[in-house]
């Protein structure tokens, strides 16, 4: 019980940063206030993940392709955490 609710967290979590990469990715196409304190906790937030992408992954044109990269990094990532806290908790009889 305790354990799916821990899953269920995780997963929580994994979500809500998925939502803040495709907001930052839009917020690039939309002329704001970037002082904004809301925006900018968004924004530096989520670079601090981006900018380990850019760094090998250099933009095409106009266009950054690290946020793409960064998606299904993050896809795998969560996978990994997902299936390896179920087995742990499998193990541990928890789940």
């Amino acid at each position: 019980m305790i354990g799916m609710k821990i899953l269920g967290a995780v997963n929580a979590c994994f979500y809500v940063y998925y939502l803040m990469i495709i907001a930052r990715c839009l917020l690039s196409f939309i002329p704001i206030n970037y002082e904004n304190p809301i925006i900018k906790g968004l924004i530096e937030s989520v670079d601090v993940y981006l900018n380990l992408f850019r760094k090998f992954i250099p933009p095409v044109g106009m266009f950054d392709l690290s946020p793409i990269v960064a998606f299904f990094v993050l896809m795998i990532m969560r996978h990994v955490v997902i299936y390896g806290l179920a087995f742990i908790f499998s193990m541990l009889g928890i789940l």
